[in-house]
């Protein structure tokens, strides 16, 4: 029987357990997009997860939604990357870079020239995003052209040959949580009458192209893509989720990638109902690759998700901001941290670089 502490291979990646660390926004980037002065201690502390994936990374300035994230679009960044892949590296573990474009969560200010944000569609979230006097209300987007999805689609390209460059292990492309891939997938937030809306089968068109573009800088199984089937995070739904993620599943089946990260419940929401439980049960048969799951797991539901075959690996957010060490605690029974969410977003190493691991008693 298959346990959470069990050794997984990732293609030819061989990584020590299935306890992995969910990617964190912490909003601790310099205003150029660098990673902070703290991320290759805050990475490298966390280095005995099976696989880390990076905070949200964006891949262009047009991909921003929030102040002081970082990015993978300029030399600089590629540089501070590369100092925060080796220390994780020096320290054993292994991490792959979540490429990320928001479009529509964004704000003018935080975009070149005060540019509207882009979208599928020119329909406001409602949803807020943090600027530097705060939380505002996004702004309202305008929909892409097709030059507009071209350009995007090279963005991509070229953010994960960056990430190549910087010497991550590889890329997670994130299709969740209500950012822009999410945005065409959704019938809610996706109206166009083009070849990149209406029907799930053209829905998912943006998604495809983007994951064929990673694919020409990286081997399927460096690349995995997270999805969230029923969140509702930044104002999302969709009529007919088992259809539009099946479809999302059949084509990415065909791209051989690593794995597929599912959301299964977002901070704040409640655990998945029936109807959701059956369609992650559906995604994970339907699955061919490494399944991971997210949303809320501890050490027992954890483990119970890897015994019972629900899912290859079980990626942990909060736990693992606060716990360092996490599957060791984990394994072991151990005392967990309380994370301080007055901390989780901005700030100085307090409460990102400081919590403790577990000394135990002799």
């Amino acid at each position: 029987m298959k346990s959470l502490y069990d050794p997984i291979t990732l293609g030819n990646l061989q990584l020590k357990n299935r306890v992995f660390m969910a990617p964190l926004t912490r909003n601790r980037a310099m205003p150029s997009g660098v990673p902070g002065p703290w991320a290759s201690t805050y990475y490298s502390q966390r280095a005995s997860a099976g696989l880390i994936v990076s905070e949200a990374t964006q891949i262009s300035p047009m991909g921003k939604g929030y102040v002081n994230t970082p990015g993978i679009h300029s030399e600089d960044q590629v540089a501070g990357w590369e100092k925060v892949v080796a220390a994780v590296h020096q320290s054993g573990g292994r991490i792959f870079l979540q490429l990320w474009h928001v479009g529509r969560i964004s704000h003018n200010s935080l975009l070149p020239e005060n540019a509207s944000p882009l979208a599928p569609s020119p329909i406001t979230a409602k949803s807020q995003t943090v600027i530097a006097t705060g939380f505002v209300e996004v702004s309202e987007p305008r929909a892409m052209t097709p030059a507009d999805i071209r350009q995007t689609i090279e963005d991509f390209r070229k953010a994960a040959a960056n990430a190549k460059a910087a010497g991550f292990d590889g890329v997670e492309i994130h299709a969740a949580n209500g950012y822009l891939i999410d945005q065409f997938l959704q019938t809610k937030s996706n109206i166009r009458t083009d070849e990149y809306g209406g029907v799930a089968a053209n829905r998912i068109r943006f998604l495809r192209e983007v994951v064929e573009a990673v694919l020409s800088v990286w081997e399927p199984t460096r690349v995995g893509v997270r999805i969230s089937p029923g969140g509702t995070f930044n104002d999302m739904d969709d009529e007919n989720p088992e259809e539009t993620f099946s479809y999302v599943v059949d084509i990415l089946n065909d791209c051989h990638l690593g794995y597929l990260h599912v959301v299964e419940a977002s901070p704040g929401e409640a655990r998945s109902n029936e109807r959701l439980i059956n369609l992650f049960k559906h995604l994970r048969a339907a699955w061919n690759g490494v399944y991971i799951a997210n949303g809320g797991y501890d050490a027992a539901r954890g483990e119970l998700a890897i015994s019972d075959n629900h899912a290859d690996a079980v990626a942990y957010g909060r736990l693992f901001l606060a716990n360092p060490d996490l599957p060791k605690r984990l394994q072991s029974g151990g005392p967990l941290n309380t994370p301080d969410p007055k901390s989780f977003y901005g700030g100085t190493e307090l409460g990102y670089i400081d919590y403790p691991n577990w000394v135990e008693d002799v």
